[in-house]
């Protein structure tokens, strides 16, 4: 599996799902049903991949205006979630979080910004096909530390500084 049919099976599930990250991820399941169990390997390390790409404070700081807050499990549901939104948002998400703003059509905190169970579908998927766990995926370790210089997430005034866009569209005034 290449990178294209990795983000190709991302978006149709989103899309089929209409946006809810469980029916998504139930979605994704079914899809990789249909591969064969390399194929799904692949995509695990394909997901997986983008997941520890994702691990910078910068991209917390966004969660954390996204969410109102973001302690370190919601962090890691987010970057699934992020993943979960295709290509165009993860890419541009990576090359400035701000433009989260621009790239979200919309964004539901109390909806929106967990999908931990993408995180999962690959693992499912292959437990499913072959009755065993997922083999080691060949990556690096996962970084011990966020990427990125430090942000203070719990700093609502720096945070709003450093994402004026973010902070602008999805919080309201006075928070």
């Amino acid at each position: 599996m290449d990178e294209t049919e990795f983000w190709a099976l991302i978006d149709s599930s989103r899309e089929a799902a209409d946006g809810d990250p469980e029916y998504q991820a139930d979605l994704l399941i079914d899809r990789l049903l249909q591969l064969d169990p390399d194929s799904v390997v692949d995509f695990a390390r394909h997901f997986d991949a983008r997941y520890n790409r994702a691990y910078r404070w910068d991209l917390w700081g966004a969660a954390a205006v996204l969410l109102d807050g973001a302690n370190d499990d919601a962090f890691d549901d987010f970057r699934c979630w992020l993943i979960g939104q295709g290509r165009e948002v993860f890419e541009g998400a990576l090359h400035e979080p701000d433009d989260l703003a621009h790239l979200l059509d919309d964004f539901d905190p109390r909806a929106d910004g967990d999908a931990e169970d993408l995180g999962y579908a690959a693992d499912e998927a292959y437990e499913q096909l072959t009755g065993v766990e997922t083999p080691d995926l060949g990556l690096a370790e996962p970084p011990s530390e966020p990427d990125g210089p430090a942000l203070p997430l719990r700093d609502t005034k720096a945070l709003a500084d450093r994402f004026p866009l973010l902070w602008t569209r999805f919080r309201k005034a006075g928070t």
